[in-house]
């Protein structure tokens, strides 16, 4: 159990990602992948408008409703990204939140982010709109995704100077192959008291040891973009990760995950799952402590 950030959340597991309900995941298969995540303790739910177009809200939605779990789970969901509600203006952010409350069940949504950043709408525009949910009760706390640190900065001012709902976490890019928030936003983050959420933590299947060749990548959705990683630096990464699963008895996406787990400010990094099998794979991460000697080996295969 960690504490989400300076709230009130208190958070088990990893953070199970939504992306993959209604597109890789039917409905059935997403059930049994909730009901394993839950059954082993894990209770923190990221899901977005525009994962399958609303599909994994909907999902979501009704397995809340059909297993009574509303009370027992934390749930994240986004705005801004999605075409059919694209940006972050006031009028957009109520209307979208009123569609993710129906697809999704709930009275409240305990997490909502700003999917990525709107240049286009004033940032105390977006930060009013998010304020006035919090004041309706319909959501609890706000995080950002796709922010650069000047804007995230701008924004936590912002709150600051106007006493408005200020993010509490943010949701970036970030794995062992895939460090740059370690140089341009951890300093941001750190010096506001923010947690980070990372996403694509497996950096879409790599990570997970899916893909270690050409011949590996096959028609699979995330494999295009996981192959970029295929060089020497990525062969490096594996063999680490290899040593250390094997010598520990799980899997290589666990020790990824706990890579993630080990860093500054991190509470629990996102991960998905279509199959209980792999969610097998990745519940060991949160209770895998790494040793120093085993973080130092990561991080000199990752290149830091």
């Amino acid at each position: 159990m960690a504490k989400l950030g300076n709230t009130d959340l208190d958070v088990r597991g990893i953070n199970l990602g939504g992306n993959v309900f209604g597109w890789t995941a039917d409905e059935q298969q997403s059930f049994a992948v909730l009901d394993a995540y839950t059954a082993a303790g894990g209770n923190f739910i990221d899901s977005a408008d525009l994962y399958s177009g609303g599909g994994s809200e909907t999902i979501i939605g009704n397995w809340l409703s059909r297993r009574g779990r509303r009370d027992d789970v934390v749930i994240a969901t986004k705005t801004g990204m999605w075409d059919q509600r694209k940006g972050l203006s006031a009028a957009n952010i109520a209307a979208a939140a009123e569609d993710s409350l129906r697809r999704l069940q709930v009275d409240h949504i305990d997490l909502y982010y700003s999917h990525i950043d709107d240049p286009e709408t004033p940032i105390e525009e977006t930060l009013r709109a998010f304020d006035a949910l919090v004041r309706a009760g319909k959501v609890r706390y706000i995080a950002a995704s796709n922010y650069s640190a000047e804007r995230l900065s701008e924004s936590l001012s912002i709150s600051d100077r106007e006493g408005l709902a200020k993010y509490v976490a943010l949701q970036p890019h970030y794995n062992l192959v895939e460090r740059d928030y370690e140089r341009d936003l951890a300093p941001t983050v750190e010096r506001e008291g923010l947690t980070i959420l990372p996403y694509f933590s497996l950096a879409k299947g790599f990570l997970a040891g899916k893909y270690r060749s050409k011949d590996d990548l096959g028609d699979s959705p995330r494999a295009a973009r996981a192959s970029s990683y295929l060089d020497e630096r990525g062969e490096r990464v594996l063999s680490a990760l290899d040593g250390i699963a094997g010598d520990r008895g799980v899997s290589v996406a666990a020790v990824s995950l706990a890579w993630l787990f080990a860093q500054p400010t991190v509470t629990a990094p996102i991960a998905s799952a279509r199959s209980v099998e792999q969610l097998n794979d990745l519940l060991p991460a949160a209770d895998l402590a790494l040793t120093p000697g085993e973080l130092d080996a990561l991080n000199t295969a990752s290149g830091s």
